[in-house]
């Protein structure tokens, strides 16, 4: 065990449990209302750990040929699906690991999934194309091609938005008519909406957030990040982001005229690259994750600026942060395979 295994959490971040996965723990969730935890691993495999304890309450190895690429818990909190390197998605059952639907989507790496707000659709990315399901299954629509690879999607309400070289597209969930396209000339690679869908924020290629507000159809850039912003993050209100794209977290205020003339937040806490990003469901307490293994809770303030709170150290890269939905408990995943759950006070 490394010297950074054995630190102990700091500030507001307290001993929990830790668990073990068989590869690199890539995707995760809390499920049951924050009951277990679901984590899908690079070798192929499926975990239902229970929260309080993180006792295997399932596991499911080589589930997908393949790495597992995305999971996404349905809003129920019962059911979730996975996404894989095999090019299937599976429907589960989240309590005793039950396989309810396969949906073979063909050859290629599904990367992306997104249950709708309301839980009656699965959107799946494949490719240059996505497509939407019930939740039990049946395929609606499918897209036409995208000029490129569907790098991100996204719901509000009863509109998916996607993302992919040049652009960002808005469908009606229930017919896949085209509502809106936001034009860029650029690779956009991560993508987050505000909490009414208006505002739309996408990290870029060539190191900047680009960001649109669809009601005005004003858009504006930030520029001046040392990497990709890869992981981007609206608070609850959706006024606040939280942006990677080198190893500080630079938050930007949407309040008033903002972020346009403003001055941005920028914390710093890391020593490696920000990973991963992710806000509690209620105020202003964000998580970051980094490529050292480090793991920052910050508390913001409605002007973007803030600080840390809490900091711990795990065993590896971090791949996700997920806070538990009573923001009383957060997890993190690592390359390590290691899932860790600190209490939060």
């Amino acid at each position: 065990m490394s010297e950074r295994q054995k630190k102990a959490p700091e500030g507001v971040l307290h001993p929990g449990w830790t668990a073990q996965v068989g590869d690199y723990a890539s995707v995760g969730g809390w499920a049951a209302g924050g009951k277990s935890i679901l984590v899908g691993d690079a070798a192929g495999g499926v975990y239902a750990f229970e929260g309080t304890s993180g006792a295997c309450v399932w596991d499911r190895e080589g589930a997908h040929e393949g790495g597992v690429l995305a999971l996404a818990i349905h809003p129920n909190g019962s059911t979730f699906a996975t996404a894989g390197e095999d090019g299937r998605v599976l429907i589960w059952t989240a309590g005793d690991g039950h396989m309810v639907t396969t949906l073979d989507i063909g050859k290629g790496w599904v990367e992306h999934l997104a249950w709708s707000p309301d839980g009656a659709w699965l959107a799946v990315a494949h490719s240059r194309q996505v497509r939407v399901y019930s939740a039990q299954g049946a395929e609606v629509w499918r897209s036409e091609h995208h000029p490129s690879t569907v790098s991100v999607i996204a719901w509000s309400e009863r509109e998916l938005a996607t993302a992919c070289y040049g652009r960002v597209s808005f469908f009606d969930v229930s017919t896949g008519e085209c509502r809106q396209k936001l034009e860029w000339k650029g690779s956009l690679v991560s993508m987050a909406l505000s909490a009414d869908g208006d505002i739309v924020a996408c990290g870029s290629q060539d190191n900047t957030v680009h960001f649109w507000r669809r009601s005005t159809g004003r858009d504006s850039m930030m520029a001046g990040y040392p990497a990709k912003p890869s992981t981007l993050a609206f608070d609850a209100s959706g006024t606040i982001l939280a942006t990677s794209g080198g190893s500080g977290v630079t938050v930007w205020s949407f309040a008033g005229d903002g972020p346009e003339g403003t001055k941005p937040g920028v914390m710093d806490g890391h020593v490696k690259l920000v990973t991963t990003l992710a806000f509690t469901r209620r105020g202003m307490r964000l998580a970051s994750g980094g490529r050292e293994g480090m793991v920052v809770v910050w508390l913001l303030k409605s002007d973007a600026q803030g600080g840390p709170i809490g900091a711990a150290m795990v065993g590896d890269a971090v791949a996700q942060v997920h806070w538990r939905p009573d923001g009383r408990a957060l997890a993190a995943l690592d390359a390590q395979g290691v899932v860790t759950v600190w209490r939060v006070r």
